[in-house]
C-alpha cells in the first residue's frame, strides 16, 4: 500500500519455472499488496511453482494466447481487485524488482501516470547483454516512434511499466493484439490519450534463462511497431478510425 493506493504486481510468464522464485523474492512487500501471475499455458511447472511460493492469485490459460493475450488477462484481473497501482514486472529476472520502490513513488505522488524502466537511458542494454542487432533495431524504432507519436521517450520497447487505475480504466487495451506489439499498441493508446509518461534507468540482464524472441520474430515485432505508429499518426490526423483509440473513460 502506498498512501492508501492499493499496488499490485502482475507477472506475465512462459516457461518461467528457473527465474520465477528469483524474481519473486526480490518484490518489496513492504510496498506491494498483491501479486497476479498469469501462466500462458507453460510447459514446465510455472503455474506449481507459483502456488508453492505463495503467489496470491494464479491465473491459467489453458491454450497459449500470446504475450499481450497474457497481459490482458493480469490487467483485467489486477483492476477487479482494486489496484491503484499495477507494475507488470517479467518473471525472467530481467529486469530488477528492486525498482518497484521509485516507480510506484512517482505514481503515488503524481508526478506520472505511467512509468517505463528504461534500459537505453544510461548505458544498461549493451553492459547487459543485449545483442547488438536488437540496440540497433531498437534506437532506429524508437527514433521513428518519436517523430510519428509525436512523444519523446528513451524506448518504446521495455517489458517493465507501471500504470495508475484511471489510464487502464481508460484505454481499451483489451482490443489490442495479442502477441508482442501489443505493448506497443498499449503505449500509442497511452500518448493518444493524453496521458504522460515518466521514465527510470533501468538495469537488464540477458542470459539463457531470460525470455527472448528470435530474429524472425523481431523482425515480425518491428514491422508491427511501424504499423501502430502509422495509425497512430493517421488516426491523429483523423484519416483512419480504430477500436483501439476508443475511450473506455
Amino acid at each position: 500500500m502506498y498512501k492508501d493506493k492499493k499496488v499490485i504486481v502482475v507477472l506475465p510468464a512462459y516457461n518461467a519455472a528457473l527465474t520465477l522464485e528469483k524474481t519473486y523474492k526480490e518484490i518489496p512487500f513492504d510496498l506491494v499488496d498483491e501479486v497476479i501471475l498469469c501462466d500462458d499455458a507453460s510447459k514446465d511447472k510455472t503455474a506449481e511453482l507459483a502456488n508453492s511460493i505463495g503467489i496470491n492469485h494464479v491465473i491459467i490459460h489453458q491454450n497459449n494466447k500470446g504475450y499481450g493475450g497474457n497481459q490482458k488477462s493480469l490487467y483485467n484481473k489486477a483492476l477487479e481487485l482494486g489496484g491503484d497501482i499495477v507494475i507488470m514486472l517479467h518473471p525472467d529476472y530481467q529486469y530488477t524488482p528492486k525498482l518497484i520502490p521509485a516507480m510506484v513513488n512517482i505514481i503515488g505522488e503524481d508526478l506520472y501516470p505511467v512509468v517505463l524502466g528504461s534500459r537505453i537511458l544510461g548505458k544498461g542494454a549493451l553492459a547487459g547483454g543485449m545483442p547488438k542487432y536488437k540496440y540497433i533495431a531498437n534506437r532506429f524504432l524508437t527514433l521513428t516512434q518519436n517523430i510519428l507519436i509525436n512523444y519523446k521517450l528513451s524506448e518504446y520497447h521495455t517489458g517493465y511499466r507501471a500504470f495508475g487505475r484511471d489510464v487502464l480504466e481508460t484505454i481499451n487495451f483489451n482490443a489490442n493484439d495479442d502477441d508482442f506489439v501489443f505493448d506497443n499498441e498499449m503505449l500509442s493508446q497511452i500518448v493518444y490519450a493524453g496521458f504522460d509518461i515518466g521514465e527510470v534507468t533501468c538495469p537488464t540482464k540477458y542470459f539463457k534463462e531470460a525470455s527472448s524472441i528470435n530474429f524472425k520474430r523481431s523482425a515480425k515485432y518491428g514491422m508491427g511497431v511501424l504499423r501502430v505508429s502509422i495509425n497512430h499518426f493517421l488516426s491523429k490526423l483523423g484519416l483512419r478510425k480504430l477500436d483501439i483509440y476508443k475511450r473506455m473513460k
